[in-house]
């Protein structure tokens, strides 16, 4: 099963995550993000940031998740390669708690495009029907 997978877009990148649990697609469409602006396979796991975001649903819980992740890179400088990700009902909707790993950007990433926002454009979550998960949405680059 591929993890990952970018699609094409009229001027941006759509990416999508997929696992055998919500958890890891969630995981994989971060990956996938951070593959639009880095090669993740050459971050290393350097430095280690916790995230804690609540969604009222699972739209809003992963639009929160990849902009708290998009805000860490722009304010700290910061790729990340991989996550630990753990998400829970809460009082009204979803809690996301989730460790990220990786190190300050450098020409040693192969950056490639800058991404200017998350959005909702295309932003799907779903069980496919062989029972894994699918989340997919657009980048604003």
């Amino acid at each position: 099963m591929k993890k990952w997978e970018h699609y094409e877009h009229t001027a941006d990148v759509g990416i999508r995550g997929y696992g055998e649990s919500l958890e890891e697609a969630f995981k994989n469409a971060a990956i996938a993000l951070f593959e639009i602006m880095v090669n993740t396979e050459k971050v290393v796991r350097r430095e280690e940031r916790e995230i804690e975001v609540f969604g009222e649903d699972l739209e809003d819980l992963l639009y929160s998740f990849l902009e708290e992740l998009l805000v860490l890179h722009d304010i700290e400088g910061l790729v990340f390669s991989n996550f630990e990700v753990r998400i829970e009902r809460a009082d009204k909707g979803y809690l996301l708690k989730a460790k990220a790993y990786g190190e300050p950007l450098s020409r040693n990433h192969e950056p490639r495009s800058e991404v200017k926002a998350i959005t909702y454009h295309e932003m799907e979550i779903k069980r496919l029907e062989d029972g894994t998960w699918m989340v997919q949405l657009v980048q604003d680059i």
